[in-house]
């Protein structure tokens, strides 16, 4: 398939189960794509329930697909349907199958799950590969656990359709932190197609500082607590809050965002708590977080990708304490990045001392900020997209990225 610029058009697919880990790495991308070529349109898939919420530039939209959840320790279900999960995905295949073939798209990104959820996208594969559009697979720096990868990955039969369906694998890290396909036993007609491209650079976005959640702000300095989307961030803010309750005073105040998907029952408990410390103030999300990391000193985090991209963009002291299950993606980043010293990690599996986590956060003062180890490309994430998708359209983005 082949377009000029003026019809230029990228299909984003991210199937976001339950948390904001996929959109938000969906959406900087494509808000990057079209702040460099002009006429391109993008256009995302999704499950998340909230991609509403998101402000989305010009040149970009999205379709909702129904979405599916998979409870702790329970089996895959529709999110707010009440028909089978079989249904459900019967549903979400064919809305993304007829939603390419009309789009057209030259080009079609998915990320981090080769055939989609539960194999949902191999229809639609297999039409735009015989269209000649060109299909990339963009993976997080970390995945999992190689071994539970391999398995997950042999049952889902990906191998042939990482030989035979993609053009190219883009890995938004760099190799220095992980190869999140080591250990796969991949052959090199795969290997060959694999391009690192840097960490996705987060800039402020256009809106206000004056946001109606964070008023008013807290005194300075403070640090933001965030788990994310925040389904299963009760332990990490449970630790930060027994810090506070137990030490006092810790040289900085506390700013916790619960996330948009921590439970009413849990936010409210953790509300009461934190109405008795004079020095933690708490909102349930703020859809421009970037402002709130921006005047923070420091950023307690579960470690998930976007926030590690925004604490390198914005150059924060962080303390990373990844969840222990069911996957180890938040864990083997946070110590890979404690040793290179981007990071302080903190490991969430084994005793969770007040005073462990009080020392941590006492201690930010004496971290070194990211932004000192010289690690040579470590933000050129979007620059290396758009230049890629230049390749792919036949021209040079018009303009450099810029929100």
């Amino acid at each position: 398939m082949s377009r000029n610029e003026s019809t230029a058009r990228v299909l984003i697919y991210s199937h976001d189960r339950f948390g904001l880990g996929h959109l938000r790495r969906s959406l900087a991308i494509a808000h990057g794509m079209v702040g460099a070529f002009q006429n391109l349109s993008v256009l995302i898939i999704s499950g998340s329930p909230i991609i509403g919420s998101f402000n989305f530039k010009e040149q970009v939209d999205f379709v909702r697909i129904p979405g599916v959840i998979r409870p702790p320790g329970g089996e895959l279900t529709p999110l707010n349907l009440r028909i089978n999960i079989n249904q459900a995905m019967a549903i979400r295949s064919s809305i993304i199958e007829h939603t390419a073939n009309v789009f057209q798209p030259d080009l079609f990104l998915v990320d981090n799950v080769p055939v989609g959820l539960r194999g949902e996208i191999r229809k639609t594969l297999k039409m735009l590969k015989r269209r000649g559009a060109k299909l990339v697979l963009g993976l997080r720096d970390v995945i999992d656990n190689p071994m539970l990868l391999r398995e997950d990955w042999e049952q889902l039969k990906v191998l042939p359709v990482l030989k035979n369906a993609y053009d190219q694998i883009w890995v938004y890290g760099l190799p220095e932190i992980c190869r999140p396909l080591e250990g796969l036993n991949l052959p090199e007609s795969v290997l060959d197609k694999v391009t690192y491209t840097g960490y996705l650079r987060r800039e402020l976005p256009a809106a206000s500082r004056d946001s109606v959640q964070f008023r008013p702000a807290p005194p300075s300095p403070y640090i933001v607590v965030t788990p994310g989307g925040g389904s299963d961030g009760d332990g990490l803010i449970d630790w930060v809050l027994r810090a506070y309750e137990s030490e006092g005073e810790l040289g900085y105040n506390a700013l916790v965002v619960f996330g948009p998907f921590m439970s009413e029952r849990m936010r409210d408990g953790f509300l009461t708590r934190i109405n008795c410390l004079e020095s933690v103030q708490a909102i349930t999300f703020d859809t421009h977080v970037e402002h709130l990391l921006a005047d923070a000193a420091g950023v307690v985090t579960m470690g998930g990708y976007n926030t590690f991209c925004e604490i390198l963009s914005l150059d924060k002291k962080s303390i990373i304490v990844p969840r222990a299950a069911p996957k180890i993606e938040q864990f083997i980043r946070g110590q890979r990045a404690e040793q290179l010293g981007l990071a302080k990690l903190l490991s969430s599996d084994g005793p969770k001392h007040s005073a462990l986590m009080a020392d941590a956060i006492r201690n930010l003062k004496h971290q070194q900020y990211p932004s000192l180890v010289d690690i040579p490309g470590m933000l050129d994430g979007i620059d290396n997209i758009n230049r890629m998708l230049a390749e792919i359209l036949d021209e040079r983005p018009i303009q450099a990225w810029a929100l």
